[in-house]
């Protein structure tokens, strides 16, 4: 059984920059696509994200299609 605070940490790029701190961002591993936000420790120390940029995210195991920006590389 998985817990519910189990997350799946992937790397990635910023392909777009989409309105309200989301960012489209096209995974590594597999050419897939996900709609991602800023995470509270980047949006909290104001740190700037632009297309281009190759960042770490994690996603939860319920929903593969969002994820949450935790660093940017």
């Amino acid at each position: 059984m998985v817990a519910k605070e189990e997350t799946i940490r992937l790397e990635g790029v910023v392909t777009e920059a989409l309105g309200n701190a989301r960012f489209r961002v096209k995974l590594n591993g597999n050419q897939q696509e996900i709609i991602a936000y800023i995470g509270g420790k980047l949006r909290q120390h104001d740190i700037k994200v632009i297309a281009g940029d190759p960042v770490t995210l994690e996603m939860s195991l319920y929903d593969l299609t969002r994820g949450r920006i935790v660093y940017r590389n």
